[in-house]
């Protein structure tokens, strides 16, 4: 098993739909929210996707009137529908506007403790 197949089950993924801004330097491209983790998340890529997979983005994921998660992103994965981005890093708002909502969305504090844990292992 690898690095990679171990954190993908370490880390609940999230069904959401939300307003999700990809951006590259100038370019930004509106993007379907599929799902996402506290390690990253799922896209459906837009018709006219001409990024580099090879540099870093910044995506703005808006929750509500006030609230916005926004991190910094890599491409991890392409695959026929989707884009998979693995989080690079994430400002103290954004993690807890995410924390909040996986934890409504597993309810399981017990489980939430478990991938808070295991984000910082990753990070190490």
């Amino acid at each position: 098993m690898t690095d990679k197949d171990h954190d993908r089950r370490r880390f609940q993924r999230i069904d959401f739909n939300a307003p999700c801004l990809l951006v590259q330097g100038k370019r930004q491209w509106p993007v379907k929210l599929h799902d996402l983790s506290l390690k990253g998340l799922m896209v459906e890529p837009p018709g006219d996707w001409d990024a580099d997979p090879e540099h870093p983005f910044e995506v703005h994921i808006r929750l509500g009137n006030e609230a916005e998660v926004t991190m910094e992103v890599l491409l991890a994965r392409s695959q026929n529908r989707y884009l998979g981005f693995v989080c690079s890093h994430i400002d103290l708002d954004s993690i807890s506007h995410l924390r909040r909502l996986v934890e409504l969305n597993l309810g399981d504090e017990a489980l939430l403790e478990r991938e808070l844990n295991a984000l910082g292992e990753a990070s190490d």
